[in-house]
């Protein structure tokens, strides 16, 4: 829901930012490695129990991922190569967050299936749409989108509310999964 409703209006600050990356030199592909790294930077922090310190470095890691798109566009080297190591690196940094988690909580048996749940859900999500996309589908829909997931897993961390993030990210990428899966499902039989 974020991506649909709320970039659009995020690119009349991201695009800026994005030409002054490019006027510095920046590749967007590093971009990409960089705040992957400091993603990975915070999940690591976040597995020697700092959720908050670790939350905030791992959401500057993912914004700084976020602005690839933008530095791309502004120095015309948007390509589906790209697109492919965003999403694949996008992947990457949710798992590192929910690895550290686990391993920060690594004698909660409950708070562990939930992550499982959470991450397994949350990397369904992306991958009903890239098969839809397979078939020629849209393969959008749902509300759980990266960027709400992120939110979500960030606010569970920072106010201490993990087990009911985990409850609420567990049930939320779920439904966002079922939905992708049954709208694919229904365009395919026609």
């Amino acid at each position: 829901m974020i991506d649909i409703w709320v970039r659009p209006h995020l690119r009349r600050v991201l695009d800026p930012i994005g030409r002054f990356l490019n006027r510095c030199g920046i590749n967007p592909a590093g971009l990409t490695f960089f705040g992957l790294g400091v993603t990975i930077v915070g999940a690591v922090i976040i597995s020697l129990e700092f959720l908050v310190t670790g939350s905030l470095i791992a959401l500057a890691g993912s914004a700084i991922d976020g602005l690839d798109g933008s530095l791309a566009r502004a120095a015309d080297k948007v390509s589906k190569r790209g697109a492919f190591l965003d999403a694949s690196v996008d992947r990457l940094g949710e798992v590192a967050c929910f690895s550290g988690l686990a391993v920060a909580r690594a004698g909660e048996p409950r708070t562990l299936m939930l992550i499982v749940l959470s991450v397994s859900g949350a990397l369904m999500i992306p991958y009903l749409r890239a098969r839809a996309e397979a078939e020629g589908l849209r393969g959008t829909g749902g509300f759980m989108g990266r960027a709400e997931r992120v939110i979500l897993f960030a606010l569970g961390l920072l106010t201490g509310w993990v087990e009911p993030m985990l409850w609420a990210m567990t049930g939320l990428c779920w439904i966002s999964a079922l939905h992708r899966f049954v709208v694919a499902y229904r365009e395919l039989k026609r």
